[in-house]
């Protein structure tokens, strides 16, 4: 996966430092990892049909530069490790600045849940296909 989403930071997610808010880099980098599962196809009603769910066990941030209100960020993600299933993976979402410049990264580490039995599971074999490394 290498995908990109563009936001603009809005009031809520300012801290009263009138920077953006620890909390609002992870909510972006969930967004955009949203996004681009619905690009695939997989919308949060196709995984209400389907019964499982993403879950994450760990997600680190890292705080590079500053955002404020009204400016404009790219969030990109990139799958960096999968088992070969697609049960486990981890994604790198890096938030960029209008400039170019990183301001954060945010690094997840999740896998899949089967909503009725409450246990990991795997995913279907097209999205185990999207989460390969490597793969566009």
């Amino acid at each position: 996966m290498n995908h990109s989403q563009t936001y603009t930071v809005r009031w809520a997610e300012l801290d009263p430092n009138g920077h953006m808010r620890h909390s609002a880099y992870a909510d972006f980098a969930a967004d955009q990892r949203v996004h681009w599962l619905a690009s695939l196809g997989y919308t949060v009603q196709k995984f209400a049909e389907l019964r499982i769910g993403p879950i994450l066990f760990r997600e680190e941030t890292k705080f590079l530069k500053e955002l404020h209100g009204g400016e404009s960020i790219r969030v990109e993600g990139v799958v960096t490790a999968a088992t070969p299933d697609g049960a486990r993976w981890t994604i790198l979402h890096t938030i960029y600045k209008a400039d170019g410049r990183v301001a954060a990264t945010v690094e997840v580490d999740g896998a899949w849940l089967d909503l009725d039995r409450r246990k990991l599971t795997t995913p279907p074999a097209e999205l185990a296909q999207a989460l390969a490394v490597g793969q566009e």
